[in-house]
Order: structure tokens, then C-alpha cells, then sequence
């Protein structure tokens, strides 16, 4: 997985619990793809504290991952959602295949 996209993903599992400034810039460097310079002229710092911020954020996010491993679980179940949609389209019985991709869906709208 490329490093950006682990990052969104880490973000997109465990934002809510970074602080609403460690956030806001992983969002903004990450998501929204600014520069260092960027983000940091209109926060009034430099671009050494908003990488600074990104890296110990970072960390952080890494730390959590490690722990709870809920990004990579997550990712798991994502691929079998994909695995059972993929052998329900051989299912020549439609509204049996109905049933099950209407439910695979709404697992994968849970996620």
C-alpha cells in the first residue's frame, strides 16, 4: 500500500482520537494534497512545525495501528466483501444473487 494511502486510511480509522489540530493538518497534507507552506501560512506557522506535527502525527497513527491493527482488519474485510460479490455474480439464480449483494453492500456501507 502506498504510504499516502495508509495514511488516509490510518486517518480515516483513527481521527477522531488525534487532537483537532493534529487532525486538521494530517487532513490538509494528506487529503487535500497542500504543501508544507500551505498549510502552515494561514495557521501562522512555519513549515518545519507543520512537518514536524505531520511526522509525530504520523507516529502516532502508526502506534494505534500497531496496537488495534483496525486498518488492516478492516482492509481484510473489505477484500471479502469483493471476494463474495465476485462469486455471487456466477449465481445463476437472481434473486438469490439479489439477496446477497444487497447485503454484501450494506455491510460494505457499514464499513
Amino acid at each position: 500500500m502506498a504510504k499516502e494511502l495508509k495514511f488516509v486510511m490510518l486517518l480515516d480509522c483513527y481521527g477522531d482520537l488525534l487532537t483537532e489540530h493534529q487532525k486538521n493538518i494530517m487532513e490538509l497534507y494528506y487529503c487535500e494534497d497542500l504543501s508544507l507552506a500551505e498549510i502552515g501560512n494561514p495557521l501562522g506557522i512555519t513549515r518545519q512545525a507543520v512537518r514536524d506535527i505531520i511526522k509525530r502525527t504520523e507516529n502516532i497513527l502508526l502506534n494505534y495501528e500497531e496496537k488495534l491493527r483496525f486498518a488492516e482488519r478492516l482492509e481484510k474485510m473489505r477484500e471479502c466483501f469483493g471476494k463474495i460479490l465476485e462469486t455471487a455474480g456466477h449465481i445463476e439464480n437472481e434473486n438469490l444473487k439479489n439477496i446477497i449483494i444487497n447485503e454484501v453492500n450494506t455491510g460494505i456501507d457499514l464499513l
